[in-house]
This record gives C-alpha cells, sequence and structure tokens, in this order.
C-alpha cells in the first residue's frame, strides 16, 4: 500500500554578501533535526552553481506546517543570504531537479532549418564505362579460373 507523502523545497540562492553554501554549513543540520523531530521521513540537500536546496518528505501537510513553525527553522529562514529575492518555499521536488524519466530532445519543426540531403541520382547509361552500359563485366572482374 503506498502512504501519500508531501515533498516540499526550500531553495536559497547566493547572496550578495553570503553564499548558500556558507548559509547551508550554518544552518543545515539545525533544519534537518528540526525536520526529523517533526516527522520528515526523507531530507535531501541538492547544491547548484547558484545556490542549494534542501527537499524534505513528510507523512502530511500539517508535519510540514508545524516544522515550519518552530522558532529553529523560522531563524534560518531569516538568516538566508537574500532572504527577499533569493529564496523559494514551496510544495514539490525543486525545480532544478532531474526528471524521474530521461528526456529525450524532440525534433525541431522550423521554417529557416536546413533541408534534407537529396540521395545521389543514378548515373545516365552514357555516364557508365561501355562494358557495364552493354551488362558485359569489365575486364578486371572476369574470373580467369572459372574459365
Amino acid at each position: 500500500m503506498l502512504v501519500p507523502v508531501d515533498v516540499w523545497t526550500i531553495e536559497v540562492a547566493d547572496g550578495p554578501t553570503l553564499s548558500a553554501g556558507a548559509w547551508r554549513r550554518a544552518h543545515g543540520e539545525l533544519l534537518v533535526e528540526a525536520a526529523v523531530t517533526h516527522g520528515a521521513q526523507e531530507w535531501t540537500w541538492v547544491v547548484r552553481g547558484w545556490g542549494a536546496l534542501l527537499e524534505i518528505t513528510f507523512r502530511d501537510e500539517g508535519d510540514w506546517l508545524r516544522f515550519r513553525g518552530t522558532p529553529a527553522v523560522r531563524a534560518a529562514l531569516d538568516a538566508a543570504p537574500d532572504p527577499v529575492s533569493g529564496m523559494w518555499i514551496y510544495s514539490g521536488r525543486g525545480g532544478s531537479s532531474a526528471a524521474r524519466m530521461p528526456r529525450h530532445p524532440k525534433p525541431r519543426r522550423v521554417s529557416d532549418g536546413a533541408p534534407l540531403p537529396e540521395p545521389d541520382p543514378e548515373p545516365s547509361p552514357w555516364q557508365q564505362p561501355l562494358g557495364l552500359r552493354h551488362s558485359e563485366l569489365p575486364l578486371a572482374q572476369i574470373d580467369v579460373a572459372a574459365s
């Protein structure tokens, strides 16, 4: 039986004076401890070139709300490098997370695309050597041993 779960993501971008990695090192352990204390089933840190993501899985939204309301979590979020425009909190996996199934690029249909190459035209009978024109093999292909 599958148990429904809620995945929540906290994305923190690098700020002008503090990196998201430094923020993670300072507050990451407290965030994970508070998450486990409030019923988190799974958590994952994802580090990107622009910041860090914490993906947390709870059994239901009530656990998330209790976790989100703790003083330690509020203090950590307030201490983000750019709490106004560099932090996003939302339900679901991170926007930068990989797809569960690999995506294959679809061919683009554009009007300015290069045309497909046309096959080489068949040579006319007048462009072939005389022996091939009259269904004869050239001398180099005649098997002397078979004669």
